[in-house]
């Protein structure tokens, strides 16, 4: 065992403690959107900085729950994410393993890939492309646009390089297709890409903002960030059409933007914890090649 100087134990107490300071930085402003948000009107106007409300109240989340358009946004939120993830996993795995595997022109199909993570069309062609195809004002123009992400796909494809080939060859030779060892062996043994791509497609889909904005101008289809939009950043509480058995007295704008931000982000948190045990494993997927 290695002796430790006093100098060794003063610096491990300086890292210690700067990382510390940068957690409680970081913190503070999620504990001031989550008090501000359970604060009664009488309080917020009288206090000027709240990090814990002397009253809890919940009128500002009954004030956004019963309004029928911040809860159809957050479904149509749900939906992109989900049909989404699974569109994108599909797309990603099957191409990133057929360009895994030795094929007349592999070469060319990952130049295009590689073309493609280098150099994008732009916002205008773009748009231009999904308004000839049809999916402006769908929800189908927040997703085929971004079905396949290059660097998702050459990072899992290193990935299925380094699954030993003699599995691939084990089964052909027992009598399966190509597809039932994708299906049965490959994707099987890819739950940590998987979970890790799936989370990083899912945080995706569900902080879209600007491709809504871009592409989406009926309302009713608004995703929740870009009805955070106008909550937050316009500061427009009034696109909340609440119903009329809610409250008389609406709660102060500013209380009703921090628990929409807080249920917007919630959701999303939930995801991880399920799928951090293969989160944890994903992470290094390409960085070591046998």
């Amino acid at each position: 065992m290695l002796h430790r100087t006093w100098l060794d134990r003063l610096a491990d107490g300086i890292i210690i403690l700067v990382l510390a300071l940068f957690a409680i930085a970081m913190f503070i402003p999620f504990l001031y959107i989550f008090s501000v948000s359970f604060t009664s009107m009488e309080e917020y106007l009288r206090r000027t900085f709240i990090l814990w409300p002397e009253r809890w109240v919940t009128s500002a989340y009954s004030y956004i729950l019963a309004n029928n358009k911040f809860v159809k946004s957050v479904g149509v939120t749900a939906y992109i994410t989900v049909l989404g993830t699974l569109l994108n996993l599909a797309f990603t795995s099957t191409m990133a393993y057929g360009l895994s595997r030795r094929f007349y022109g592999q070469k060319l199909f990952l130049f295009m890939v590689l073309f493609t993570f280098l150099f994008s069309a732009g916002i205008i062609p773009t748009y231009l492309i999904v308004k000839a195809t049809g999916l402006l004002n769908t929800v189908w123009a927040l997703i085929i646009p971004v079905l396949i992400s290059p660097w998702n796909l050459i990072v899992f494809s290193q990935f299925f390089k380094s699954i030993p080939e003699e599995l691939n060859e084990a089964a052909l030779i027992d009598g399966a297709n190509p597809f039932t060892v994708f299906w049965r062996i490959i994707l099987p043994l890819s739950k940590p890409a998987l979970a890790t791509f799936g989370l990083f497609y899912a945080v995706s889909h569900w902080n879209a903002y600007f491709s809504g904005i871009l592409y989406l101008s009926n309302p009713k289809l608004w995703p929740i960030q870009v009805l955070l939009r106008q909550i937050v950043v316009v500061n427009d509480t009034s696109s909340l059409s609440v119903t009329e058995q809610v409250l008389t007295d609406p709660p102060p704008a500013e209380t009703i933007q921090m628990a929409a931000i807080l249920l917007a982000t919630v959701p999303i948190l939930i995801v991880y914890p399920f799928l951090q045990k293969h989160f944890a494993k994903g992470v290094m997927i390409g960085s070591v090649k046998g």
